[in-house]
């Protein structure tokens, strides 16, 4: 049996509704002022339409948070250097991280809307167990180093959005200022790795 190919109307549907809360999160003081009915006039789509492509406004804002990270996943999946597979774990975890950390930022608003979605724990999601999972397996070949599980979620916890968006949102601190702290943390993490 092949698989049916979505109808052209229900593709468009799709794009408008990924385009319109996209852009109803960018503006919004804060993720929960946006609503399925918002997302469904801004994209000129019934609510129905959203539901039945999405489930709910956690899925909608998954669908969302995948379709942006496409390209750093295929980065960290199939890509070069730093962040490509083959990179040793003292250049590819600083780099993994890096460039979380740049998603969160470019990405603000939805990743906050992801953190906020009410799903249960954001350490449940699946975004943070590959990521996890990832850096888990990167630090594990560090040498000195013995946790790697622990010190994946410490990493991670410093990319969280809410964080981000506290030091850059509400202290005002420059994405230079950010990538330049997560390196060092990132750094003394590795410590005993990195003199090896």
């Amino acid at each position: 049996m092949t698989e049916r190919k979505p109808r052209k109307d229900a593709l468009r549907n799709r794009a408008a509704v990924l385009e319109a809360a996209d852009t109803l999160f960018a503006r919004c003081a804060g993720p929960a002022d946006i609503t399925m009915a918002d997302i469904a006039a801004a994209a000129g789509v019934g609510k129905g339409t959203l539901f039945r492509a999405f489930g709910d406004r956690t899925g909608l804002i998954r669908a969302l948070h995948e379709t942006r990270l496409a390209p750093l996943r295929d980065a960290v999946a199939q890509g070069p250097p730093p962040l490509g597979p083959g990179t040793p774990p003292l250049r590819r975890v600083p780099a993994l991280l890096d460039a979380v950390l740049c998603f969160k930022l470019d990405n603000r608003h939805l990743a906050l809307a992801l953190e906020e979605a009410g799903s249960g724990s954001p350490y449940e999601a699946g975004h943070y167990d590959r990521w996890h999972a990832l850096l888990c397996d990167e630090l594990e070949r560090v040498p000195g180093l013995t946790d790697g599980s622990f010190a994946a979620h410490a990493l991670l916890a410093a990319t969280r959005a809410d964080l981000v968006e506290h030091l850059a949102g509400r202290q005002g601190m420059t994405r230079e200022e950010l990538r330049a702290r997560l390196a060092e943390f990132t750094a003394r993490v590795l410590g005993d790795g990195r003199r090896s």
